[in-house]
């Protein structure tokens, strides 16, 4: 039998699914009713299979980057299952080309899977393979853009089913109907329970000057991309203007966009999205850079490794859970009295249910 250090990459294999939401999820930028999801496997000649799973946003995305990432299968095919000199490899050959955007995603896709199947391959899980601990990480739900009633309803289930933090999609015409907003979830989840909110980058930097100032009696944990993501300077304007904390970052793509924010510091806080950072190999570059720079580090979607990873970032804030794929995993990630519980499963907990994959693909 091939030992660990033997290992070698057979083949890649690409599912494309449409997997349709339990209840539709509405931002200011518009309502998500489905995730179109790009399912990676890759295989090994021990017998043992990597997963990962990418969310495109849009179903236009999809086919693109199913497409790439088969594309960019030779490249890692008998290879050595190597996560770390593989993606130095990959980043070397787009460097030309860019690796954000849809080859971000496909890079990614590839990384992830990778290291899932080198965590099974030591049959641990990644906090183990990488000498971590389970951390203690407090865990928020998300509201969609709902109005008053609805998010106070949202806001009671969640605290309710005992999240420690709620987050409410805002963005509304008036500022005095976002505080009504803000004032019946506090109603409605009394005042141990943090609240955040997300702009999702709708408002240029002055008007998100004169919003945050409205919100400073709130006791709001945070307000989320209220301009543009990448307008840094922007963001640096609003942050030392507003006395509520400014959190950015699941748009920013690999670590150079992080770096470029935290020179200009754009934000009090940071949100790594572990598809757009650039992977396990991404992330774990980022809470490097961020714990240099004391910065805390929360997540954005991909609740399950998102949990594992932050057992291994130095600086781990808040986890935000999200159930969107919960019906195609075989294992969802377990919270308990508001905490995330990283489970004993081997890998970074993207197995799913092949019958479910199968019902909702587009292949």
């Amino acid at each position: 039998m091939a030992t660990p250090s033997q290992a070698i990459i057979t083949g890649v294999e690409v599912l494309a699914i449409r997997l349709p939401m339990e209840k539709e999820h509405k931002t200011a930028s518009g309502i998500v009713s489905e995730s179109p999801l790009v399912l990676t496997t890759i295989y090994t000649n021990t017998g043992i299979t990597g997963h990962s799973i990418v969310f495109t946003y849009t179903p236009i995305a999809l086919k693109p980057v199913a497409d790439l990432v088969m594309n960019m299968s030779p490249l890692i095919e008998k290879q050595v299952l190597a996560p770390i000199a593989l993606e130095q490899q990959l980043s070397s050959r787009f460097r030309l080309l860019g690796s954000q955007g849809l080859v971000g995603m496909a890079l990614a896709a590839i990384d992830m899977a990778l290291w899932d199947a080198h965590a099974k391959l030591h049959d641990c899980n990644l906090v183990q393979l990488l000498g971590g601990a389970q951390k203690t990480i407090p865990v928020y739900g998300a509201i969609g853009f709902e109005g008053e009633k609805g998010s106070a309803e949202t806001a009671t289930q969640l605290a309710q089913a005992g999240f420690r933090g709620v987050k409410a999609k805002v963005g509304y015409p008036d500022i005095k109907e976002e505080l009504r907003v803000v004032s019946a979830i506090r109603n409605a989840v009394g005042p141990t329970i943090d609240i955040m909110l997300d702009y999702n980058q709708c408002l240029t930097p002055t008007e998100a000057i004169e919003r945050t100032k409205r919100f400073n009696d709130a006791e709001i944990t945070w307000i989320e991309e209220p301009t543009l993501a990448h307008d840094y300077k922007g963001h640096s304007v609003v942050k030392n203007t507003s006395s509520i904390p400014i959190q950015c970052g699941e748009n920013w793509w690999n670590t150079l966009d992080l770096q470029h924010a935290l020179d200009a510091d754009a934000s009090d806080f940071v949100m790594l999205d572990v598809m757009k950072i650039g992977g396990v190999s991404g992330w774990l570059r980022a809470a490097t850079i961020c714990a240099s720079h004391q910065k805390l580090v929360s997540t954005h979607l991909w609740p399950e490794v998102s949990a594992q990873l932050l057992c291994l970032t130095p600086t781990a804030h808040w986890l935000e859970y999200c159930d969107w794929w919960n019906p195609l995993l075989k294992e969802p990630l377990q919270i308990e009295n508001g905490l995330a519980k990283v489970g004993s499963n081997t890998g970074l907990g993207m197995d799913w249910d092949d019958d479910v994959a199968a019902q909702f693909s587009i292949n």
